[in-house]
């Protein structure tokens, strides 16, 4: 008796080991429990395709089996299960470089370096950095165009006191401090976010940062993107298309601000509070100036470039990282190269270059040295009479609302910003007078 229990033990086991492996096969196949992609840095593994090549030279085994370690059946399930166990008995979050704070506020951890000092690259090398700044902004002005700094608010200056105990140390100097002493020093033209968004912390009517994004809130990212309009509009003395919203909508936290959460991928969510969700305009740009803009910078302005803050510019240019261009690396990957930059700073009226403080050791991202480059070999004139004559000129024809309307018909011909198309109609009417 004993002898045939045993033998159906096996039987059963048996059974169960091949019900669990098919039950996978099957869910591999036609999945039909749904559980979403996972997010953050997961990335999706195409099934490689046999030919004979690709077999004896062992790339299709190698790559096989890539695909069947990230595919086989209930894998996001398992990974979101792993992911669970260690945050909730270990208070660990099994994402890249992220952090678990007091009350479940979630951090990156170069921000908190970047708070604490702990990645400072060192005072010489900011000052050489920001010399390098003021030689490409008086070079951009005596071309009558404009370089701007953005210093983005950063989640470690806004949360410290969310910090684990363990990363309560004895600041240090930081490159934040130091790049806004230098800007302020040499006379730069720069936005300050980072101080902007601590001193209203408390008096901002919503959210400025949330608990569980990386990036600022969406409420203060368009804080931010309407400010960065007025400030272009302010420094090059024109009237732009401004970036307003009239509606804002109440609602849990998602999006960019719930991105580091989505990226731990956990089973069961977060508890979420209300956050602000403004349903953004930009005005109709009849009789507004739209500038020609270049934005060098990192993942903060990716929110502003898709809720639409180019449609207040005459172009759509976004350097990520100095690195991919957009919109174009939308469809189709493409490169920044140095011809592509020759061509943003011969053709752009303003440029901007935004960073947070997580990122401000690699400022630029190497479009400050290689603009340098470019611009010592431009032969720039001093400040003329025929350069006062063309600036007395541009004034008259903004105060003309009819030569206004004709420069706007032109500019949209010729696929240039209207401040160019002042600038060519001022050239013209000075040739012209030469003529006489």
């Amino acid at each position: 008796m004993k002898h045939i229990l045993k033998k159906y033990r096996i039987y059963l086991f048996c059974l169960v080991i091949f019900a669990f492996a098919g039950l996978h096969m099957l869910q591999s196949k036609y999945p039909f429990i749904k559980r979403g992609k996972l997010k953050g840095d997961y990335r999706e593994i195409e099934n490689p395709k046999f030919s004979f090549r690709n077999w004896f030279s062992g790339d299709f085994q190698k790559k096989k089996e890539e695909y069947l370690n990230v595919s086989f059946g209930f894998r996001n399930l398992y990974v979101r299960l792993n992911n669970q166990i260690a945050y909730n008995f270990f208070n660990v979050a099994k994402a890249n470089g992220v952090i678990i704070g007091k009350k479940n506020y979630l951090f990156e951890e170069n921000y908190i370096k970047a708070y604490n000092g702990t990645d400072f690259i060192g005072k010489t090398n900011i000052i050489n950095r920001m010399k390098s700044l003021k030689f490409l902004s008086d070079t951009l002005k005596k071309m009558n165009k404009s370089l701007i700094l953005v210093f983005a608010a950063g989640k470690g200056s806004f949360y410290p006191e969310y910090f684990p105990d363990r990363y309560h140390v004895t600041r240090g100097p930081t490159n934040y401090d130091f790049h806004i002493q230098y800007a302020k020093a040499y006379g730069l033209n720069y936005i300050d976010f980072n101080r902007y968004f601590v001193d209203n912390k408390y008096k901002s009517k919503y959210p400025l940062f949330p608990r569980y994004g990386i990036h600022w809130s969406e409420y203060g990212m368009c804080v931010a993107a309407d400010s960065m309009i007025r400030y272009i509009e302010h420094l090059r003395n024109i009237v732009m298309p401004h970036f307003y919203w009239d509606t804002i909508v109440l609602k849990k936290d998602c999006g960019i601000d719930y991105d580091i959460a989505d990226g731990m991928n956990l089973i069961f969510k977060f508890k979420r509070s209300e956050m602000a969700y403004p349903k953004t305009k930009v005005e109709k740009d009849k009789g507004k100036t739209k500038p020609s803009v270049l934005v060098i910078g990192d993942s903060y302005y990716f929110g502003m470039f898709n809720y639409g803050i180019s449609d207040a510019f005459s172009n759509k240019q976004f350097w990520f990282y100095n690195s991919n261009v957009y919109p174009e690396s939308s469809t189709r990957l493409t490169k920044v190269d140095l011809s592509l930059e020759k061509e943003g700073i011969t053709k752009c009226d303003v440029i901007i270059i935004l960073a947070t403080e997580a990122t401000l050791p690699r400022f630029g991202w190497g479009f400050i040295e290689d603009a340098c480059k470019i611009l010592h070999g431009f032969k720039i004139p001093e400040q003329s009479e025929y350069q006062k004559k063309i600036k007395q000129i541009r004034e008259q024809i903004k105060a003309n609302r009819e030569w206004m309307d004709q420069i706007e018909i032109k500019a949209k011909g010729k696929k240039i910003s209207i401040d160019s198309m002042i600038t060519l109609d001022a050239i013209w009417v000075i040739d012209q007078e030469k003529k006489k």
